[in-house]
């Protein structure tokens, strides 16, 4: 009788302990980190936490700092109702800056670390929307959102209350774009601003281009000058055609105000993130070569303050740059690029041009480097990002934080691997395979064959809240992705090749990768596949339907292009679909006709779940019911899922329950018993 209560206690015991595939309750409830930076002398990291009520049992958002030289111990610098964003170290270690919301609107604080209460920074009758300090911390540069024309503040707020006095709810536009992404815009811009930090909590600041109609690219795009006596920002310059270009240039200002130079003015295509070397000579950014592109490859470029001779870095460096971060000895720069479906971190020398890579396992961000240690968060498909830190010469990987310790124990997720074949053209093309979590090698699997949007852009290493690979793993199914031709990270010409060609080269590639991974994994039932895409990849269900009939059980697609020709006339960002498919859509010689999935409608035969936000401008939801309603008139097995509140991602947490719910309902229904 012991032996049996023994046996029992044991068996519940492992039964305590047995992990469960992954649900959209997982998914929602791990907890996630932002803001990881590293102070100036390489001590400490300060981030921050958003806990989901899982483990801890808590829904705080609050900043953290752990210390790197007593053993990563973990101080928790904040316990308040809102949540803490931009973190920004004062030069000095001392200290931290960050933005929150505690005195009624969205305003700049500094918390001493070694003892006090955060102390309110700037008190402006607008929302703070970013920030910087300068290095002398003596000047505060401020992103306010203000109507261009006004000198003061006191002017948009008058015009904020005349607007609030108008009885009818006409919105007037003269030039493009009148919409972005999931809002229409509002007379209102995101302009740059200074104030004196060291007088007393800031209550005013000064617009530096209140006579442009244009916006800041971000404060991510904005520097002080080492000397703090300038500022440097990305923008474009103010004209009715921002609409279809993406000539963003980078220019130079007096803190004190005046004349903006341009100093990018030569380079007609985009250029971004300007950014000092610790000694103050030199000035890099990136900066792409192409006009009108969005997807062209970021090179770094070096710009010598002294002499005034810029260089690009590393011109044979086949890898669009991402974020950079100048190394403690201002002769290196360390880097993330995205290389051969992981984003990797390389080191490259300012002097000679050379490359090294420093980490390629999984998807790296958050870059930091301090003194002779780099701190990032990673990523990959069966990990949601936690902060690691190595040397500069890529030795001593550790992890810093496992803020889902008690999560994972709980989820089995399924085994991965990369792949690669002969796609179109011959060339090697990449994919990852995730086995179902279950795995058997005797048994026979369905297959999930996910398509990524963009189109430049990758399913890789990564874990990914809205396309989780493992959540198809977790549900019984093969998944596979293929990084078809103009997927970014394999070279900038691969990337290019999707240019004029959105149906052809990578279609052949999904062929050929379907084909290929079912032959060399005999465990994968190709008879009971379903391929599914969202935006670009919505746009390939679509395309499949006419193009690829009989390839698949079942698809679905969210938020795909339908009709091609007026896809253009309906979304905002011209410069995108004017470079990728040959100009505007009245040009005979366009491809909006060529590679429209609406002319090949007479074709579909494949039954389509279609998924679209209401509030999607990038493409908008008449391309969803438009393909919907090409499968009714047909009376193909089909079903529209509208969310009213959601824009070209499924984002809030209930919904994502119910989209995942309807993808695994459709699923099952054409490839399960």
């Amino acid at each position: 009788m012991k032996k049996t209560l023994l046996t029992l206690a044991l068996l519940a015991t492992g039964s305590a302990l047995a992990k469960a595939p992954l649900t959209v309750e997982h998914l929602n409830r791990f907890n996630k980190l932002h803001d990881v930076v590293l102070s100036p002398d390489g001590r400490y990291v300060a981030y921050g936490q958003t806990n989901t009520g899982f483990s801890p049992a808590d829904h705080s958002s609050d900043l953290y700092l752990m210390d790197l030289s007593n053993l990563n111990k973990v101080s928790r610098l904040t316990q308040s109702m809102g949540r803490e964003s931009q973190l920004q170290w004062a030069n000095d270690g001392q200290s931290i800056y960050f933005i929150a919301n505690r005195s009624g609107t969205s305003q700049v604080w500094q918390l001493p670390l070694y003892g006090g209460e955060a102390l309110q920074v700037t008190d402006l009758p607008l929302a703070v929307e970013g920030f910087k300090v300068s290095s002398d911390g003596k000047q505060l540069a401020l992103a306010l959102s203000v109507k261009p024309g006004c000198q003061s503040l006191q002017c948009t707020l008058e015009a904020k209350a005349a607007d609030a006095a108008k009885k009818d709810s006409a919105m007037a536009y003269d030039q493009l774009m009148v919409r972005h992404w999931d809002h229409w815009l509002t007379p209102y811009r995101n302009h740059l601003h200074v104030a004196a930090l060291g007088q007393g909590v800031v209550k005013d600041a000064t617009n530096l281009m209140s006579d442009w109609n244009t916006n800041i690219a971000g404060m991510n795009e904005v520097a002080f000058t080492p000397d703090s006596q300038r500022l440097v920002f990305s923008a474009k310059i103010p004209a009715a055609d921002q609409a279809w270009h993406t000539n963003y240039d980078i220019f130079m200002v007096p803190v004190a105000g005046g004349e903006k130079q341009n100093l990018t003015a030569a380079n007609p295509a985009w250029d971004a993130q300007p950014s000092f070397s610790n000694d103050g000579r030199f000035m890099a950014y990136k900066a792409m070569s192409k006009p009108q592109a969005e997807a062209d490859k970021f090179s770094l470029v070096l710009l010598d303050m002294v002499t005034g001779q810029r260089k690009e870095l590393a011109a044979e460096f086949d890898r669009s740059v991402s974020d950079y971060k100048f190394g403690a000895d201002n002769r290196t720069i360390y880097v993330t690029a995205q290389d051969l479906g992981q984003y990797a971190i390389y080191a490259i020398n300012t002097g000679f041009g050379d490359v090294r890579k420093v980490y390629a396992d999984g998807y790296a961000g958050a870059l930091n480097v301090a003194a002779d240690k780099i701190v990032f968060t990673n990523h990959k498909l069966d990990t949601p990002p936690e902060v690691f830190q190595l040397n500069t010469d890529g030795s001593n990987l550790t992890q810093l934080t496992d803020i889902n310790a008690d999560w994972h124990k709980e989820v089995q997720f399924g085994d991965y691997e990369q792949f690669s074949f002969k796609g179109a053209n011959d060339d090697t093309v990449y994919g990852y395979l995730v086995k179902p979590w279950d795995f058997d090698a005797a048994k026979k699997y369905p297959l999930a064959f996910l398509v990524h949007g963009g189109p430049q852009g990758s399913f890789g290493n990564m874990f990914n809240e809205r396309w989780n690979a493992q959540m198809y793993a977790a549900k019984g199914y093969a998944v596979v992705m293929v990084d078809f031709h103009g997927s970014t990270g394999y070279g900038q010409a691969f990337t290019d090749s999707i240019s004029r060609d959105w149906g052809g080269k990578p279609l052949e590639d999904l062929k050929k990768g379907f084909e290929y991974i079912v032959k060399a994994q005999p465990w994968i039932d190709g008879d009971r596949a379903c391929a599914l895409g969202a935006s670009y990849g919505g746009y390939m269900m679509n395309w499949i339907a006419g193009n690829w009939p009989t390839g698949f059980k079942c698809l679905v697609n969210h938020a795909g292009l339908y009709d091609m020709p007026s896809f253009y006339g309906s979304t905002e960002e011209l410069w995108f679909p004017e470079f990728d498919l040959g100009g505007p859509a009245w040009k005979p010689e366009s491809d909006y006709q060529k590679f429209n999935p609406a002319a090949l409608a007479d074709k579909w035969q494949t039954p389509m779940l279609v998924i679209h936000g209401l509030k999607d401008y990038r493409v908008p939801y008449a391309q969803g019911l438009g393909a919907f309603t090409n499968l009714q008139r047909k009376g193909i097995d089909s079903r529209l899922v509208i969310f009213p509140d959601e824009n070209h991602w499924i984002l809030n947490k209930d919904n994502r329950v119910r989209w995942y719910n309807e993808v695994f309902q459709w699923l099952d229904k054409y490839t399960k018993p």
